[in-house]
């Protein structure tokens, strides 16, 4: 790893000793400028010359010398006893933490290591803003600790020049290291770098790092396993006038929106409202190739034609061609919740659309468990810095509204609705890729400051909550560097890595209480609503750090180690949920409520109230579903109203206050609108990365029943899917896991291990179905079945696969289901007639 200095930010612009055994908030080292050394020892040493002040004063300071020699040591003794207390102290350092790091106080701060071939006492020169530098090691430092140095500003920018500090050439150079030899005659072409052979210092043994200098960089080679000192590796180092400090990143350049212009200007349209729309009731059209709500005005009727007008910015086409997957929405509008954008205020806002293509107004009325949807809504008291607060609530879909721009902390527009709306229809990979170029014009700029995470392995979740916790919501979407304490490393990403992966995975582990795996399938987690007896403390705040956690590591572009609950997934985005989605949740429970349809009247004799029941360490408690519930019997009159409640409670109240806190720690880092483009699938595979997939550790363990169990693999069909399946890319291949076994995740022991939502080994299962009962593949995810119709040819098979599987988040399957239901009705009616 290539050895670097960041500027780190000091509130006095100076640094102090660098101690492991007492963990410090502003890192290590003293300052080591030329002025400095000056005023403590009485003589400046750059680059090794001796000043006249040193010649003139050396005889009448040298009782001067020999009193501040005495003076360093006892002060040097000092801070080893207070280090000894401080660490003796509650049994624990008090160091961890968020440190703020920057310019700051007319000095600029650097992290540099100490060289394995330096002791306590001792000088090294290092390359520092621009110049040389040299710098004490401290007494209680060792080699490969970081100290952090102090450099004047002014002197940085002189020594910078035209540059910019990317990196100097000519004679300010620094010298190459002793060991460092130059291949000669080497036949490089344009842009390419020259190789070196370095040379392996006494000491190092295969797979240690140790530090040298080229072109002025001082760069971390580690020795190869198999090498030894003395023996020479060969290496080609990054260009210098290119390569930012190690733990600084690239600071993308910030452009204005080129959308803005275009956005002010408006185009008129006329429509005519269609028939059967009422004054105020709102209706959805194409205007420029983008799905519109508008609202028929109160003195209008159907027939009538009404004007409104839409930014050009919006209906401009966007560039390029669109993902299959919007190909297919647009050739099979079925997609029942679709966000459209209101023409009244430019917001998103959920619509659902009838057969016919109109709004459908009926699912605004009473509950209906075919029809009915509920989204999360978050709404906000204050704009707290550090700790906003704020509630949860599931309302009807058209009150969820999202705004369509996202703006600067200065008030500038960063995206627009036309962004947004051209996203919206990219594929995956490009989806990916404008969010992260968003969340880079976000990103707080590296000279406004970043942040310096100081945490101890051993008290790792409690270090990092106390780090996380402190920091306001500016200081989320600053780049931050790890350091662990007692650990030399600088984190060029490695360590980032490495912490998110470590919280992640300890934050989701059952045995931590805050979160529990499902009941319907072992490798998703939902959140524990008994968690305050696990933490009875905090465990709220817990939920607000695992929340700025997810959301940072989408910012960061990090992944999470724990895949949740499908439902959760759509509370994050604000999706609509249903009456359906309880089955995820628990089958057994949602097939009850179901079957409470088919008793008519006789439902009064199970004598059930508006109540449920809740058992917590074998104690039960009663848990009213609405106020009063316990005097409220359930009839055949207000059933809709009792499953209703249930969808509320199951999919909310039982841990509304664990969400409340999770979601507003995820949008203390990610702007809501941002999340518009993606859909509940999209964002598990964003948070959790796309699965490592063996086709033929997947094949294996694949079992196959109905039209397929006689032959199974051998099947014509069958062997079509998994063509099909083979050619598939990474994202398809984890759609096709979410479709079938309710997430992307793949058992660490493999297809062998895929277990139902009984908890037992349910292997992934091909179904064979007749095509007069199915047109398109259908899934079961308590059991991990696909139900595979026996296609005639592949192109069939694998258009209606692709469809399934991509059009799942939208409810496109369920749509189908639902017109294959009406169709067996009217069958079922007409032979009656008959």
């Amino acid at each position: 790893m290539p050895f670097g200095f960041s500027k780190k930010k000091s509130s006095s612009g100076s640094g102090n000793d660098g101690d492991d055994s007492k963990p410090q908030r502003t890192g290590s080292a003293s300052s080591t400028s030329p002025s400095e050394r000056k005023s403590q020892n009485g003589r400046s040493k750059p680059r090794g010359s001796v000043s006249k002040d040193d010649k003139k004063a050396k005889g009448d300071k040298k009782a001067k010398g020999d009193r501040k020699d005495k003076d360093r040591k006892d002060r040097d003794k000092k801070a080893k006893d207070k280090a000894r207390r401080q660490k003796s102290e509650a049994g624990r350092p008090n160091g961890p933490g968020a440190v703020p790091a920057g310019s700051g106080g007319g000095m600029a701060t650097f992290r540099v290591p100490v060289p394995s071939n330096v002791r306590p006492g001792e000088e090294f020169q290092v390359f520092a803003g621009g110049r040389i530098v040299r710098v004490r090691c401290p007494h209680d430092s060792r080699p490969g600790q970081s100290l952090q140095i102090s450099v004047p500003l002014d002197e940085i920018s002189n020594s910078n020049g035209a540059n910019g500090g990317g990196g100097l050439s000519g004679p300010d150079l620094p010298p190459d290291s002793d060991n460092v030899t130059k291949i000669p005659n080497q036949d490089l072409r344009e842009g390419e770098q020259p190789a070196y052979m370095v040379k392996i210092p006494e000491g190092i043994r295969g797979g240690e790092q140790f530090p040298v200098t080229i072109q002025g960089q001082q760069l971390s080679v580690t020795c190869p396993n198999a090498a030894r000192p003395g023996m020479s590796v060969r290496i080609v180092p990054p260009p210098p006038s290119d390569s930012p400090p190690l733990d600084r990143p690239r600071q993308p350049q910030r452009m204005a929106n080129p959308n803005k212009r275009s956005n002010d200007k408006t185009q008129m349209f006329e429509v005519i409202v269609p028939k059967g729309v009422l004054p105020g009731q709102p209706f959805a059209l194409l205007a420029g190739g983008v799905r519109v709500l508008v609202t028929c005005p109160k003195n209008a009727a159907a027939g009538q034609k009404i004007r409104f007008n839409l930014p050009i910015g919006l209906v401009n086409k966007p560039d390029g061609p669109k993902s299959k997957l919007a190909e297919i929405k647009l050739s099979y509008d079925k997609d029942g919740w679709t966000r459209t954008i209101r023409a009244t205020d430019m917001k998103f806002q959920w619509t659902r659309f009838d057969e016919n293509g109109g709004v459908d107004t009926a699912t605004s009325q009473r509950f209906d468990d075919t029809k009915s949807a509920y989204v999360l809504k978050l709404d906000f008291h204050d704009d707290h810095d550090k700790m906003r607060q704020g509630s949860v609530s599931l309302v009807t879909p058209e009150k969820g509204v999202v705004d369509s721009n996202i703006k600067s902390v200065t008030g500038q527009e960063l995206v627009s609705y036309q962004d947004i709306a051209n996203a919206q229809n990219k594929s995956y990979e490009d989806k990916i890729q404008w969010f992260q170029e968003t969340c880079s014009q976000l990103c707080v700029e590296w000279n406004e400051g970043h942040m310096r995470m100081n945490v101890r392995r051993e008290y790792l979740l409690s270090d990092s909550m106390e780090a996380v916790m402190s920091l306001s919501r500016k200081d989320l979407r600053k780049v931050w560097r790890f350091e662990f304490i007692g650990e030399a490393g600088i984190d060029a990403g490695g360590l980032a890595r490495e912490w998110f992966e470590l919280v992640t995975d300890e934050v989701f582990d059952p045995d931590m209480g805050l979160w529990q795996t499902s009941a319907t399938n072992q490798m998703c987690m939902q959140i524990n609503p008994a968690s305050e007896i696990s933490c009875p403390e905090d465990h709220l705040i817990y939920f607000r750090f695992i929340g700025r956690i997810m959301g940072k590591a989408m910012f960061d572009r990090q992944l999470v180690k724990g895949h949740m609950v499908k439902h959760l997934y759509k509370h994050i985005l604000g999706w609509p949920v249903m009456f359906s989605d309880l089955k995820d949740i628990d089958e057994e429970y949602y097939n009850s409520l179901k079957g409470l349809k088919d008793m008519g009247s006789d439902i009064e004799y199970l004598y059930a109230d508006f109540t449920t029941t809740e058992e917590t360490l074998g104690v039960k408690r009663t848990v009213e579903l609405v106020p009063g519930g316990a005097d409220i019997d359930v009839t055949e009159e207000n059933l809709p109203e009792y499953i209703e409640a249930n969808l509320k409670y199951r999919l909310l109240g039982r841990y509304e206050k664990q969400l409340n806190e999770l979601l507003l720690g995820f949008f203390d880092v990610i702007p809501e609108p941002l999340l518009t483009i993606f859909d509940f699938q999209e964002l598990e595979l964003l948070m959790c990365g796309l699965p490592e997939i063996d086709m033929d550790n997947w094949k294996e363990n694949t079992e196959y029943s109905g039209d397929y169990d006689r032959e199974g693999p051998n099947h014509e069909v069958c062997g079509w899917f998994w063509e099909i399946v083979s050619e598939y890319d990474q994202e398809l291949k984890a759609r096709l896991l979410q479709f079938v076994t309710g997430t992307s995740g793949v058992p660490a022991k493999g297809f062998s291990s895929l277990q139902g939502n009984d908890g037992n080994v349910r292997r992934f299962t091909i179904h064979g179905v007749a095509l007069e009962t199915c047109v398109y593949p259908r899934s079961h995810t308590c059991f991990n079945r696909i139900d595979l119709p026996i296609y005639d040819s592949k192109d069939e098979l694998e258009e209606k696969l692709k469809i399934a599987i991509t059009m799942a988040a939208t409810g496109f399957y369920w749509e189908m289901r639902r017109m294959r239901r009406k169709k067996k009705w009217f069958q079922v009616k007409a032979q009656r007639e008959e």
